[in-house]
């Protein structure tokens, strides 16, 4: 079994400051996308729309708003809001986590209708532009993930090639064993509980990375490096970020708080499932779009 390298979160100590590898991973993120979007202004169908790299700089202002300020409040709005409504004040306590992807998705969705209504622009035309600086964004974030040793996969066979012990996961795995006997049984967990006093679980952050970061990207990419019809590239990211994010959510570890809901699915699950039919609807509007344009101009 493999074992998490069980990092310091702190990645530079500054006497009373500390600089922590999530927030350096939200840094990252926003500097891979000022560089897509540079890339992006390479391309002639790009260039030929006026996009600048001042609009980059002004949309990164729009976005990092949006995503911190939707990402948070995402989720205490869909995964802890009795917690929260508890005790309020805690809300503004990012530092100690808790960011919604969704939440973060919904923000950053305002925050475009803001800078597309500034720049006199459509706003898929905005959407178009910034889809593919996102994806290596949320690698980073995922990577985050890992380093800090949390949102750990599900319990998987010890035998398992991809089977990892988890350091900060020691009293959910001792809770997880009283709740499943038949699984113990099976795969004679308590054994290697009472050796490791950890579970093997799925890294399911490293499939994040791959799935919802590295290949959502590729194929977003090449996909938009030819003239696309307006919203067909946005389409693309919410159907395979939402196919990828249903997907991982197999091997991830639901929230103590929710479990699974309707159906066995999480709610990072049910969350993904508009999007994927929003997607497919929106590319379908999108190429029959440009099919009756293209016959009116004939």
């Amino acid at each position: 079994m493999l074992i998490h390298p069980n990092f310091d979160p702190v990645a530079i100590h500054l006497g009373p400051l500390a600089v922590r590898w999530y927030g350096l991973m939200y840094l990252v993120a926003f500097i891979s996308a000022i560089a897509i979007g540079r890339l992006r202004l390479r391309l002639p169908h790009v260039a030929a729309q006026g996009w600048t790299v001042k609009d980059i700089d002004d949309m990164l202002f729009y976005g990092v708003l949006g995503t911190i300020l939707g990402g948070r409040i995402g989720y205490v709005v869909f995964y802890k809001a009795s917690y929260y409504f508890a005790h309020p004040l805690d809300i503004f306590k990012v530092w100690e986590g808790g960011m919604s992807f969704h939440g973060g998705f919904l923000g950053v969705t305002l925050a475009m209708v803001l800078f597309a209504f500034q720049r006199k622009r459509t706003w898929l035309q905005v959407t178009d532009f910034v889809a593919p600086m996102v994806p290596l964004g949320l690698a980073a974030g995922r990577l985050g993930n890992f380093i800090n040793g949390e949102l750990w996969g599900r319990v998987t066979d010890p035998a398992a090639p991809w089977a990892m012990l988890f350091q900060n996961s020691t009293n959910d795995d001792a809770i997880w064993l009283a709740k499943h006997p038949q699984l113990d049984a099976q795969y004679n967990l308590s054994e290697i509980f009472s050796r490791y006093h950890m579970l093997p679980r799925h890294p399911s952050q490293l499939y994040e990375i791959a799935l919802e970061g590295l290949v959502l990207f590729a194929v977003i990419y090449l996909f938009a490096r030819k003239p696309r019809p307006v919203g067909a590239v946005s389409a693309l990211f919410l159907i395979g970020y939402g196919i990828a994010r249903f997907t991982v959510e197999f091997a991830r570890e639901p929230d103590d708080y929710l479990g699974l809901l309707a159906l066995g699915f999480s709610m990072g699950q049910w969350l993904s499932l508009p999007m994927i039919v929003a997607g497919i609807v929106m590319m379908v509007w999108a190429y029959k779009r440009q099919k009756r344009v293209s016959g009116n101009a004939a």
